[in-house]
């Protein structure tokens, strides 16, 4: 599928049916999602797949009222980065941005994710609100490591619409 195809295939889904996806279509959307450049090549993404009922379970219960009622059915992947290894310039020597950079990287290895789940047919929604020390209790999530977004990914139980885009005008200025 083009890449056009898929960023105007995919949404952001709030109701999801209970087909759930393989632990062999995750590995592929994972291994997709690596491919994607990071500072240095230093790869600095991290994912924590809940698939069965009980780390679904876990997963839900460490979210807030609004994400459980629209990540109902999907299972969930918890990302994270590992601080310290995007940024540096030399030895000890870091960017002004520092481990915003770790952030960064895992935005670009999560927007392949996203659309490599969509090409094999799967819907996600990116959640930022989480309870992070339950979410690292579950999956010994090491300290190093940054939670970022849990990505809900199903199948979608509805057709949702198309949200507007702002006007090109107001984010690009060309000199």
């Amino acid at each position: 599928m083009e890449l056009s195809v898929l960023a105007e295939k995919r949404r952001s889904i709030r109701k999801y049916t209970n087909e759930r996806i393989s632990k062999e279509t995750l590995e592929e959307i994972i291994s997709f999602a690596q491919k994607a450049p990071s500072w240095k090549n230093s790869q600095t993404g991290r994912y924590y797949v809940a698939l069965s009922d009980e780390a679904i379970s876990a997963v839900y219960e460490a979210l807030p009222e609004f994400n459980r009622r629209s990540s109902q059915g999907a299972a969930y992947i918890v990302s994270s980065f590992k601080r310290g290894l995007s940024g540096g310039l030399k030895e000890n020597e870091m960017s002004k941005e520092g481990d915003l950079w770790g952030s960064y990287d895992l935005g670009l290895q999560n927007c392949y994710l996203l659309l490599k789940a969509a090409e094999l047919g799967y819907d996600t929604l990116i959640m930022g609100i989480r309870d992070d020390e339950a979410l690292r209790a579950y999956f010994e999530i090491p300290e190093d490591e940054i939670i970022l977004p849990v990505i809900a990914i199903g199948k979608r139980d509805i057709e949702p619409n198309r949200m507007i885009r702002k006007d090109l005008a107001e984010v690009l200025k060309v000199r």
